[in-house]
């Protein structure tokens, strides 16, 4: 489940690094892949600080860091 898990987070990276800034929530939708896994595969990503999240009214928004 780890490798999955990583490989996710693979998939999160490319997605962000091609669209830039994009609702969580979509994340999903756009990897068509269970949210559970994508989310996990975020969290890979924030645990190295890889991401940075920002809020604009009910949404979050995720883009890679700086």
């Amino acid at each position: 489940m780890k490798v999955q898990i990583g490989h996710v987070a693979g998939d999160v990276w490319k997605v962000l690094k091609q669209r830039g800034e994009v609702n969580v929530e979509q994340l999903p939708k756009l990897l068509k892949m269970k949210a559970s896994l994508v989310y996990q595969g975020l969290g890979w990503l924030a645990r190295e600080d890889k991401v940075s999240f920002r809020t604009q009214g009910e949404k979050t928004l995720v883009s890679l860091a700086d």
